[in-house]
Parts: C-alpha cells; structure tokens; sequence
C-alpha cells in the first residue's frame, strides 16, 4: 500500500480532474492502480501520466469515485499498484488512439507528434485531452451534436483511412469497443483494447473482473485482436461485484 502527498489537481472536464503525484516506480501506458479513500472502497484507474510527476484523470461516477475527486493539492492519496499489462509501444508512423468517455486518460501517455485521435464523449462539457493532439489530426464526438461529430468514435472510425496506421489503441464504454472490434475484424488491422471489469483485488483472487475464465486484472487489462476473437462475454455480459452476471 502507497501515499503519496498530491503536487496538483487540475479539473479538465465537467466532474473530472487529474491529480498528479510522487511515484517512484516505472509505470507504463495502460496499467492502473487501486485507488482508495480512507473509509471508502477501492476503485482501480488508469495511470494518465506515467512520467515524473505521475498522475491519474477521474471522472465523478458515484460514491467510491467522489471522494478521489474530491481531494485537493496537499492532501494523501492512497493506492497500491500499478497493476496489469500495458500497451505495445508504438512503431514508427501513424497510430490511432480511440477514447471514448474517460477512456482517452489510459491512452493519453501514448499521445505524440505520429498520434491521431477519436476521443467521443456526451458532451462538449465531458470532452478532455484534446488539446494534447495536433489540431489536425483528433477528431471529437459527441452525443448530443454540442461538439464535433454528432455520434460516437465509430462514426469517427468510418470517416477514416485505416490502412496509414500502424495500430489503433482503444479505451472506453465496452459496447464502444464492441462496436469497433466488429468494424476493423474484416479489415485485419492490428488494434489493442483495454477491458475494464469491476474489481476487488487486482491480484486475481476474487474473480470479479473475469471474462471467459480470464482474469482481466492478470492477463490485462490490455488484449489484441486475436485474444478478443476467444471473449464471448466481451461487449455482451460482466460480472458484478457480487458475483451476479448481468447484460452489458
């Protein structure tokens, strides 16, 4: 278990913000921690910045994410980790990042001068990061029209050229990233997805975030192509902390 005293806090969209903190540890693209408040539940979450400061972006989603949100320059936050795999680096040329609502805060350490962008949000007010990708090359969404494409990062996806990007990275909504594995599967274009399940220990011991057997927390978060084509629960069902199954 981890402290850290937080260096800064900076809100970059409505109900989110990213806190920046001292980590010694190396981190990567697409590993997380488990995040805690003292008397509240931990929540694992992506690492937004992976160099020095460290920091993680949150959204408001609830009673477990609120009080993180909360947390102010000066104050402890608490956390252990990182924890699971992490994305490929990026080979020479152009890649695609796909993040759909918080998801572009896994994908942001990856953004450079060759990284092109979808990030899709409901709104204008819910959009971050884009200010971090050269102007011509991210294209936003939204649901409500307030901002970009009216529609989601799918709509995006089929406005684009696919063949000039060495990989597509994606992280969001599970039926965004159901939407866009069924879309580039014909098209055999290398493309990783970061899964996100509910969690309790991120150790696999509790089973929680499994899907088909595989425990997301271990063997992931992030998977390629051809591990997806095994995932029938992918985009389709998930487990809750209690251990019921539900439809996604």
């Amino acid at each position: 278990m981890n402290f850290s005293i937080i260096l800064s806090k900076e809100v970059v969209a409505k109900n989110t913000v990213t806190l920046k903190f001292s980590f010694d540890k190396r981190v990567y693209a697409g590993q997380f921690a488990m995040v805690w408040t003292p008397g509240k539940g931990e929540i694992p979450i992506s690492f937004s910045h992976t160099g020095d400061p460290k920091g993680i972006t949150i959204k408001n989603y609830g009673d477990m994410s609120a009080p993180i949100v909360a947390l102010n320059a000066g104050e402890r936050i608490f956390f252990r980790g990182p924890y699971g795999n992490s994305f490929t680096k990026p080979k020479d040329g152009d890649y695609l990042l796909i993040g759909g609502g918080s998801g572009i805060a896994s994908l942001a350490p990856m953004i450079s001068k060759n990284a092109h962008g979808i990030i899709s949000a409901r709104s204008m007010e819910d959009l971050f990061f884009l200010d971090k990708f050269e102007k011509s090359k991210v294209i936003a969404t939204t649901d409500d029209g307030s901002f970009g494409i009216k529609g989601n990062a799918l709509d995006a996806l089929r406005t684009l050229d696919l063949e000039k990007f060495q990989n597509i990275y994606v992280c969001g909504p599970e039926k965004m990233m159901k939407g866009i594995y069924d879309y580039i599967k014909p098209k055999n274009i290398a493309a990783e997805f970061s899964l996100e399940r509910p969690m309790k220990c991120a150790i696999g011991i509790c089973d929680s975030c499994s899907v088909n057997g595989i425990q997301i927390c271990k063997t992931g978060p992030v998977f390629g192509m051809d591990s997806l084509r095994d995932f029938t629960e992918f985009g389709t069902t998930r487990l809750m902390l209690s251990g019921k199954r539900v439809n996604i």
